[in-house]
């Protein structure tokens, strides 16, 4: 008969296991143990391979106080019997009594008293087939091990874990691992201090921990591991530092040297979420949203991108110095585990280098000023991006970037409302006809901003100022959504869906294909 072992049962790990304070004890002596943060993984690694050794422990323990139960055999009463599929409970038998099943044959059936008293009956001499008194002793061979364990349920294992350290205040996680917090190194006021210091003459940073570490004369005796966990952890607990680093690496940066639009969302790519109804879309306003890609439409990020990624640039933007962090471009910058993260942009043709910065709650990335200037590259620009040879850098170029001279779109804001002219403009480089647009007078364009937000004004409002505008262009009077989506941007920040949808539900306007639109009774 086998041994039973809830260890190899999926059950068990699926839907019986909890964390329990001596297993959260058992975790702590590990991390002392060899004063080593751990990440959740590898504390659920051990903790599996720590319930296979309590489970061997105590059938060790119990199959040393009796006779392991088989049905076959026969049992004298005082005689103390192991039951296996009772979790290895210890009883004695306290009678036997002749069994009653003429299907079965004779056979007997002996009384079991258990801790607590309680009686309960099981067969004895019981010949007929049943998987008990299958002869296979106890044998292990087909068992998996602790390590196949591991592979298989320590994630299931991990989750639950995470939210029972999250919720235990002597345990404290930085950068994905875990550690006691009373064994932490002390970092005082004189350490962080310095730490201050040396992030300033750097120019706010990023320097990672090793690097800040080696002034501050921490004991010896203690682990680097643990010197450097500690350290990061009073750094993360203190307002004045700032962990910028991409997945995999610890960076810090001083937040008052941060750049003003890293610490704060610019004005322009503030969206103030506007109510629709989303499904007043069909099929064709559905792929323009998300050809369009904006940072602020509900798109699922694609599980992999062709590289380079294509971005077409829109005027908040172009104005902020930034990139959105839009669903496709997701792919392409650095992750991790904070809000803000520290890496470099690289123009693809000259090596131009570029601080940047990802501000993941305002789903944007920062650093893009300069080269905007320098290149004089146009709302409606084609810029390519792509992963750099070495992580947290990015590659960026202007699409065709050969100037040539160009009708296009320019907007001429007139008492801080837009209106629009086709005018011959030089043009660096490659851009999409539907989004084009320059504006000669940047001061005017300000104000086309300022009024809407002053008199705060509506999306629907705003449309219906630009639209008859835009349409003055066209000798069939039509406007393409991407066109209206590009120019309504200039005075609010708005992603497509909420302007499709007010097309759809205004009654002024009309549909005419391919996402062009009149205004109604110009059909």
């Amino acid at each position: 008969m086998p041994v039973q072992r809830k260890t190899q049962n999926p059950e068990y790990w699926e839907k019986e296991f909890t964390v329990t304070s001596e297993d959260l004890q058992y975790l702590s002596n590990l991390l002392v143990e060899d004063e080593l943060p751990r990440s959740t993984e590898e504390l659920a690694g051990a903790l599996i391979v720590q319930r296979c050794r309590e489970e061997d422990a105590m059938i060790k323990r119990a199959l040393a106080q009796g006779t392991l139960y088989r049905p076959r055999n026969s049992y004298v009463v005082g005689e103390r019997v192991v039951f296996p599929l009772l979790d290895y409970r210890v009883g004695e038998v306290v009678g036997i009594r002749p069994g009653r099943n003429p299907e079965y044959g004779p056979f007997s059936v002996i009384q079991v008293k258990f801790d607590k008293g309680r009686v309960r009956e099981f067969a004895a001499e019981f010949l007929a087939d049943h998987p008990l008194n299958r002869e296979n002793g106890n044998a292990t061979e087909n068992l998996l091990s602790p390590d196949e364990l591991v592979a298989i349920y320590s994630a299931r294992v991990g989750k639950l874990l995470e939210e029972r350290l999250e919720s235990e205040p002597d345990f404290v996680r930085l950068g994905g691992k875990w550690f006691r917090r009373d064994l932490l190194v002390e970092i005082h006021a004189g350490h962080l201090n310095l730490v201050e210091a040396m992030l300033d003459m750097a120019g706010g940073g990023p320097l990672p921990t090793e690097a800040l570490l080696g002034d501050l004369e921490l004991p010896n005796e203690i682990s680097p591991q643990l010197r450097l966990f500690s350290l990061n952890y009073a750094l993360q607990e203190d307002e004045r530092f700032d962990e910028v680093g991409p997945a995999g690496e610890i960076l810090w940066f001083l937040r008052s040297m941060e750049p003003a639009a890293v610490r704060s969302v610019p004005p322009h790519l503030r969206y103030r979420p506007e109510k629709y109804e989303h499904r007043l879309l069909t099929s064709e306003m559905l792929a323009l949203e998300k050809d369009l890609d904006d940072e602020w439409s509900d798109l699922e990020p694609p599980a992999t991108v062709t590289e380079p990624v294509t971005y077409v640039l829109t005027y908040p933007h172009r104005i902020s110095g930034t990139l959105p962090l839009s669903s496709r471009l997701s792919r392409i910058f650095p992750t991790g585990r904070t809000q803000r993260i520290r890496f470099t942009l690289v123009d693809a043709d000259t090596g131009m280098e570029m601080p940047a910065w990802v501000v993941r709650e305002g789903r944007y990335v920062y650093g893009l000023e300069e080269w905007y200037e320098t290149y004089h590259v146009p709302v409606g620009a084609y810029i390519e991006l792509m992963h750099g040879e070495q992580p947290g850098i990015v590659k960026l170029r202007l699409q065709n970037r050969r100037p040539r001279r160009e009708w296009i779109r320019v907007a001429l804001p007139v008492e801080g409302r837009l209106t629009f002219e086709m005018r011959k403009q030089m043009i660096p480089c490659a851009y999409d006809e539907l989004m084009i647009l320059a504006g000669e007078d940047s001061a005017a364009m300000e104000a086309v901003w300022a009024r809407v937000q002053r008199e705060r004004i509506s999306l629907k409002q705003l449309i219906a100022e630009i639209f008859p505008e835009l349409a003055k262009l066209s000798p069939q009077g039509t406007v393409h959504a991407a066109t209206l989506y590009s120019a309504v941007n200039v005075a609010l920040r708005t992603p497509p869906g909420p302007m499709l949808a007010e097309l759809v539900s205004s009654g002024l306007y009309s549909p005419v294909g391919d996402n062009y639109w009149v205004l109604r009774g110009k059909v």
